[in-house]
């Protein structure tokens, strides 16, 4: 299994970083992490998402959208 990362974006106090985790077979899954705070007091959460998708890019982008929607919104996620 490996990691890939997109361009993270700040919004406020919210660090907003889309990844992409690669499988054996070839799939891939979007996942995000929503990171608040600075040193000892940070606070990261990670969100994996059921969908798989065949390539890395739509995975990324599937994660950032998740993460523009949780701006929005931010009880989609809980």
């Amino acid at each position: 299994m490996s990691f890939a990362s997109s361009h993270p974006f700040a919004v406020g106090n919210f660090r907003i970083t889309p990844l992409s985790r690669s499988h054996d077979a070839g799939h891939h899954t979007a996942v995000l992490s929503i990171r608040r705070g600075e040193g000892s007091q940070t606070n990261d959460r990670i969100y994996t998402f059921k969908p798989e998708f065949k390539c890395q890019d739509s995975a990324l982008m599937y994660a950032a959208a998740q993460g523009r929607y949780w701006l929005i919104n931010p009880s989609s996620l809980a």
